[in-house]
């Protein structure tokens, strides 16, 4: 129960649904439990006819019972419905504000977590864990609070007619209790290890889906078919385990309950013949019986629900308790203008102990391109990477304006980038949403998306689709082809006419040509913007003001096209080979 402390301030939130529920599920059970009286009363009617013989009032006597039974009946009704009103739409309203509060932390939190962590684990907590959780702050606080006054209510009337009776009916009760203690905490660990299990499923699902392609080209949907029932086997036998465990409790408590029903009629007969207690006492004391026999036989059910719910909760907490290495200092509201300077930086990343730079040096001024080259894992995107703070350097310091980078608002610092990474991803949603995604603007102008997409070079292929514009990309837009892609995404990063323009090799799957029309036009609005290009292409960066050549991780050369030309030595022999001079 210590990891579903953690709920305490939705309870307050909504404490007026939740005391108003605690107070209905005590109306109702009243209303229902005082049913056994006029039962019992009918009953001892019963017994009078059968001994002095009937009367004419009998009938009347009769038709009062039974109407004050159904109104009892639609009373108690009545207030479970209202009970249902509060405690379960409170918990529709928690499980609403957790969904946004780890969706938030999510946000909240850098690239080494998601890095570290599934996209399935991730779906799965924020879905099957919250909705585990909510049947813990809806059914089973309502029917474990429908358990404790049915309890108290029924002790009550029982204990005011017989108390050996009494003690004699609730005595298989502690039997009940000790078996759920012993098995509460197998259901717990069962319970966490099929989640765990769930999320491996979910996991192996959303790749399958991601990579069909992939998998369609290799033939490999058998494989795949096969690792998909290996983990549905392992998720299988798990929750067969835990239903295994969770079995034992019903038939334990019809057990329970029938030899309560028992001990009733046997030692209640005795008593009646003592004289002890009324005739009538007995079917009253069955009718508690068996209202007593719902809630203890959801006993079962709601302990495995908390302890469901408890090892759901610490998954979330989990997450909730990480704390974001990269952090915003500062909330002030100011203009970017776009000079970026590297000072001895120097960067390992913390997933695998890789050291992409190593004291790093460079200045880009205000409207400048610099552009970076070298061969595979020299650090290229990793500059890209730690400019828009998705890390922080390990030593030495990044400026932008002559302040230090981690001193920016950091929402600030991204907002007045325009980033194209390496693996382009577009948003399952038209050519014009996923272009208008990358300004600020609520509404903007078509002539502005129009524009964008002219100066990326895509505004032909998007007017040959039929929908042109509101044509529907596909998931990851794979609809488009790879360059219609980048060039999209290249049309997404301008459109905001951002201070730094940050491009990762995004013109790799263009062609030399359309290539050609992409650089002049960014050239042409270079005074608007600090650029940045990353590629392995000398044709997308000779233009560039300056050209750094990156060689495990460190500067080897820096200067313009014709510098680094003449200089003969990597630079060059890559210029050779792409028949460049």
């Amino acid at each position: 129960m210590n990891h579903l402390k953690v709920l305490r301030p939705f309870f307050l939130k909504y404490k007026w649904h939740f005391l108003g529920g605690l107070l209905f599920v005590a109306l109702s059970t009243v209303f229902k439990i005082y049913q056994g009286v006029i039962v019992r009363e009918g009953s001892n009617r019963i017994m009078f006819i059968i001994e002095h013989g009937s009367s004419s009032k009998d009938s009347s006597v009769f038709i009062k019972h039974g109407l004050t039974l159904i109104s009892l009946a639609l009373i108690s009704g009545l207030f479970m419905f209202l009970m249902r009103q509060t405690i379960i739409v409170m918990s529709r309203h928690i499980e609403y504000d957790q969904k946004n509060q780890i969706y938030e932390q999510y946000q909240k939190l850098d690239t080494r977590f998601f890095k570290q962590n599934t996209t399935g684990d991730l779906m799965n907590r924020i879905s099957e864990d919250v909705g585990r959780v909510r049947m813990y702050t809806g059914p089973a606080i309502m029917y474990l609070a429908n358990t404790i006054v049915t309890t108290l209510t029924v002790l009550g009337f029982m204990l005011s007619i017989n108390v050996q009776l009494t003690l004699i009916v609730f005595l298989p009760l502690p039997i009940l209790s000790l078996l759920i203690y012993r098995v509460s905490d197998l259901i717990n660990k069962r319970s966490k290890r099929v989640q765990e299990e769930l999320s491996n499923l979910t996991t192996q699902a959303q790749e399958t889906f991601s990579a069909i392609r992939v998998i369609k080209a290799y033939a490999r949907e058998t494989y795949f078919t096969q690792q998909m029932q290996e983990k549905s086997e392992t998720y299988k036998s798990t929750s067969l385990k835990l239903a295994n465990t969770q079995a034992l409790f019903s038939p334990t408590m019809v057990l329970m309950i029938g030899m309560s029903v028992l001990f009733t009629i046997w030692y209640g007969g005795r008593l009646t013949i003592l004289g002890k207690i009324e005739a009538g006492n007995i079917p009253e004391f069955i009718v508690y019986v068996f209202y007593m026999t719902w809630p203890f036989a959801s006993l079962g059910w709601v302990t495995s629900l908390i302890q469901r719910a408890a090892a759901s909760q610490q998954r979330i907490n989990e997450f909730l308790d990480v704390v974001p290495e990269v952090k915003n200092n500062n909330s002030l509201q100011y203009k970017i203008e776009g000079e970026i300077e590297f000072k001895n930086v120097c960067f390992t990343y913390p997933e695998n102990n890789v050291e992409a730079l190593k004291n790093v040096s460079f200045t880009i001024k205000k409207g400048e391109t610099l552009a970076i080259i070298g061969g595979v894992g020299s650090g290229k995107s990793t500059i890209i990477t730690l400019l828009t703070r998705q890390y922080d350097v390990n030593s030495g310091e990044i400026l932008i304006d002559g302040k230090n980078i981690k001193e920016h608002n950091l929402d600030i610092i991204r907002r007045s980038s325009g980033v194209v990474t390496q693996e382009v991803f577009l948003f399952s949603d038209t050519i014009k949403n996923n272009i208008n995604f990358g300004t600020q603007e609520t509404d903007v102008i078509m002539a502005v998306t129009e524009e964008a997409a002219k100066d990326a070079g895509v505004f032909e292929n998007i007017l040959s689709f039929p929908d042109k514009f509101e044509t529907t990309v596909g998931e990851r837009g794979v609809t488009l082809s790879g360059g219609q892609k980048q060039r999209v995404s290249i049309a997404r990063a301008i459109i905001g006419r951002p201070q730094l323009l940050l491009l990762d090799d995004c013109l790799s799957a263009v062609d030399v040509e359309t290539e050609e029309v992409i650089i002049k036009n960014l050239q042409s609005k270079a005074s608007m913007s600090t650029c940045l290009i990353v590629s392995h292409r000398i044709s997308t960066i000779k233009h560039a003001h300056r050209i750094i050549y990156l060689n495990e991780g460190s500067i080897s050369e820096m200067g313009t096209h014709d510098e680094l030309f003449k200089l003969g030595r990597r630079y060059f022999k890559l210029c050779q080979l792409q028949l460049i001079n």
